[in-house]
């Protein structure tokens, strides 16, 4: 039994730190990951490795290839413009949903989240990940539909590390503080509209950013992105 929750101990750190390497880029897309070199530095056995990278692969951070071993996921860029599409068509839906049944109960839950924010440091961004996607996971659950809040979890979880790349400090926060007072005064435009206010901001940091740091590789105009073959961007 102690060694079974010293195995889920080890398991669970490893997993929170191969996770926050992703979401920060300091494990890049593509990059293999050397289960017995991971062992020797959280100096412990292969299992809770084994255990912590399936974890990361059923979030998509991580790619098991047969034969091959286990990879920090690639996306093209036509995948993350339909992730970034999805979440959008997800949250609408789920927020004008909200907006007619959310009880104080979620509300205070949101407003709790919402204080955790606080800060532009690299440890409030690493925190913000997390927050963020509570708070974009309750208002998802307040709608009612519990698959639909599932499959937002999922797919933010696919997102995190391209979130890093939108720097919206005190902005973001005055964002979820707007979506909260809506909510409270039962104001679904006012809602819809800050909520999808957010989003395209997002999608727009993402993307910008993504794309500045690829631009070696993509021939880009005043209207489109053009490339010959899809480019594999995280």
């Amino acid at each position: 039994m102690v060694q079974s929750e010293q195995i889920g101990t080890s398991k669970n750190r490893i997993y929170k730190e191969l996770r926050r390497s992703i979401i920060m880029g300091h494990s890049i897309a593509g990059e293999r990951l050397d289960v017995e070199d991971l062992a020797q530095r959280y100096k412990t056995s292969v299992t809770p490795v084994r255990d912590a990278l399936q974890m990361l692969s059923q979030e998509e951070l991580v790619s098991i290839k047969p034969r091959s071993g286990y990879f920090v996921t690639r996306i093209t860029l036509k995948e993350l413009r339909d992730m970034l599409e999805l979440r959008k068509i997800l949250e609408i839906a789920a927020i004008e949903q909200a907006a007619l049944c959310i009880t104080q109960e979620q509300i205070n839950q949101l407003k709790q989240v919402h204080a955790g924010y606080t800060g532009d440091d690299d440890e409030a961004y690493d925190r913000y990940i997390d927050e963020n996607w509570r708070f974009h996971y309750l208002l998802a659950e307040a709608s009612g539909n519990h698959e639909l809040a599932l499959t937002l979890g999922k797919l933010l979880d696919r997102l995190a590390r391209f979130m890093v790349l939108r720097h919206a400090g005190k902005s973001l926060a005055n964002s979820h503080s707007r979506i909260i007072e809506a909510l409270e005064a039962n104001h679904l435009p006012a809602t819809r509209e800050t909520l999808l206010d957010e989003l395209d901001a997002t999608q727009d940091a993402i993307l910008d950013g993504v794309i500045q740091e690829e631009a070696a590789f993509w021939h880009l105009n005043e209207n489109k992105t053009v490339h010959k073959q899809p480019k594999e961007v995280a």
